[in-house]
């Protein structure tokens, strides 16, 4: 599977993690992707950069050593209505949203709960990707999301770090097999993505494919195999106001 881009990445701004944007570039590089993405967490996100950063992207060039480089947002939901923690003079500057369900922003509630938050979320203009939709701690009406998601033409995302023997979030394993599942039927388009917080992880979706894989979902429909991929995330008016 040629994997062209991984736009799910952090570097120290986001106060939790440990690489630079050159760090992590370069290792884009070294693995032969075509386009690199930082998404460092938005403002909410205890230790993260403030809103000054999110609106100083304009200096980071969009090509770098050779690869196309795009300038992210992991914006925090912090309610069940899907409010996140930008508004839309930070985020119409941004390249990407990611929208996603992080402990020390909302506390955890019931899988309607939940479920209503990501959707609320979705609704939002700026948002084209929710990332990892898979942990217990959040539990999800997937039969609910899904629809929504393909209605909104938002990715869900397969999260290569909720793999790991260290994450902290429960039975992604099982829920991503349940949620491929129903996206099947429903022909979602669905992004991979590393969720790096160290150099050496930008580009590793090794996990992910293997989820993909025993899944037997459709190649074509997972955004990082295709080189017009980007294009169903991005945000066509960023850098234009």
């Amino acid at each position: 599977m040629n994997i062209y881009f991984d736009i799910h990445t952090h570097t120290l701004a986001s106060g939790h993690a440990f690489s630079t944007l050159k760090e992590n570039i370069e290792e884009a590089v070294s693995r032969g992707l075509k386009a690199y993405g930082v998404s460092d967490h938005a403002p909410a996100m205890p230790g993260s950069a403030g809103v000054i950063y999110f609106n100083n992207f304009k200096c980071i060039k969009r090509q770098i050593m050779g690869i196309e480089v795009y300038a992210g947002v992991e914006a925090n939901i912090m309610d069940h209505e899907g409010n996140i923690d930008l508004d839309e003079s930070v985020l119409k500057k941004m390249d990407y949203v990611i929208a996603s369900l992080h402990i020390p922003c909302i506390d955890p509630g019931t899988p309607k709960e939940n479920t209503d938050a990501l959707i609320g979320a979705m609704k939002n203009p700026y948002v084209k990707i929710i990332g990892h939709p898979d942990d217990d701690r959040y539990p999800l009406e997937y039969e609910r999301l899904i629809p929504a998601a393909k209605e909104l033409k938002v990715a869900l995302e397969v999260n290569n770090s909720s793999f790991v023997a260290r994450s902290g979030r429960q039975n992604a394993d099982k829920n991503v097999m349940k949620w491929l599942e129903i996206a099947k039927s429903y022909e979602l388009p669905v992004i991979l993505g590393s969720d790096a917080h160290i150099y050496y992880d930008v580009g590793d979706l090794e996990k992910a494919v293997e989820m993909i894989k025993k899944a037997g979902y459709p190649e074509e429909l997972v955004l990082n195999t295709r080189e017009d991929g980007l294009k169903y995330v991005l945000n066509d008016k960023a850098f234009n106001v």
